[in-house]
């Protein structure tokens, strides 16, 4: 999965008869390529642009411009029946498994919808092929006639998974698939979720604001913010050698599990982010980063390789 220039803006509109007064520039010329096989992590502040890149990306909210390639096809140029061909080899695994499951159909409708949809099966292959994926997630057969209602947070994002399998996909963005689940749950899903990975030889983009998760889940780590992505590289790297000053305040949030070590955060100056509708000239962090330089507010995005797929956009390293 690859993007170039990706943008996604979404009109600001105002008045008795509703206008377009500005844009909240949500992403903003992104380039991205995830490796097949790999778990790609993307991290940021809430409202920096994450989940909106993740469904730009499978085309679920339709970018404002840029390319997007998935297995070798730029998706922007499909019609709309080439696009639901390719959709099939591309899922989603939403943030809340309470408000993403139809509480109208039990766990055969909702997993088995797909595969009606694509004529992949039909009647009785139907409930064996769903009774099988639901076992692969943790579940039985005993819940196929049950309503999701009737399941804990856990078991319902179990069955979002089941449904997000059930073509078959190469491709799966994981929205914070387990920020609204308790500790222990959360390990159970993480664990599922790579033992998929390893036997479904899937490809992950790991979306999350949970730091700790996404080291232990990621090959490689991205870093938003305000719409762009501001350093990328392998997950040991990012972690252990941070470059961009908003990426070392990020790290240097996370708490450690030792009373006895005090932490003191990276400084950023101020609280406030920036509006995306009115972001800073040149680099976005600006306005908080405590190394800002008179030549920030002309510079354009530009990568820099520190070390081996290591990037960063900060102008310290030019």
């Amino acid at each position: 999965m690859e993007c170039k220039n990706l943008v996604k803006y979404f009109p600001v509109r105002a008045g008795f008869i509703p206008k377009t007064i500005a844009f909240n520039k949500a992403v903003d010329r992104v380039d991205l390529a995830i490796k097949k096989g790999e778990t790609f992590g993307l991290v940021g502040e809430s409202g920096c642009g994450k989940t909106t890149l993740g469904k730009a990306l499978i085309r679920l909210i339709e970018p404002t411009s840029g390319e997007i390639i998935f297995d070798g096809l730029n998706l922007l140029a499909l019609d709309e029946k080439q696009m639901q061909n390719a959709r099939s080899k591309m899922q989603i695994v939403f943030q809340d498994p309470f408000g993403s499951l139809d509480p109208h159909q039990n766990v055969l409708g909702i997993v088995g919808e797909p595969l009606e949809i694509y004529k992949v099966a039909k009647g009785d292959d139907v409930t064996k092929r769903v009774s099988e994926l639901i076992e692969r997630v943790g579940l039985s057969k005993q819940h196929l006639y049950r309503l999701p209602h009737e399941f804990s947070g856990g078991q319902r994002q179990r069955i979002g998974i089941a449904r997000a399998l059930a073509l078959q996909p190469h491709f799966i963005v994981l929205d914070e698939p387990t920020s609204a689940l308790d500790v222990s749950v959360q390990a159970q899903i993480l664990e599922l979720l790579k033992a998929l990975q390893t036997d479904m030889n899937l490809t992950y983009l790991f979306i999350s604001h949970d730091l700790s998760v996404v080291r232990h889940m990621s090959d490689r780590i991205g870093v938003m913010y305000l719409g762009r992505i501001v350093e990328h590289g392998p997950t040991s790297e990012v972690f252990n050698k941070p470059l961009h000053p908003y990426t070392q305040a990020l790290l240097s949030s996370i708490l450690l599990p030792d009373p006895d070590i005090r932490q003191q955060a990276a400084a950023i100056k101020g609280t406030d982010v920036p509006s995306p509708i009115n972001p800073p000239s040149g680099c976005r962090f600006r306005t908080r980063c405590p190394v800002v330089r008179p030549e920030c507010p002309k510079r354009e995005p530009n990568f820099i390789e520190t070390n081996p797929d290591h990037f960063v956009d900060c102008i310290m390293y030019e």
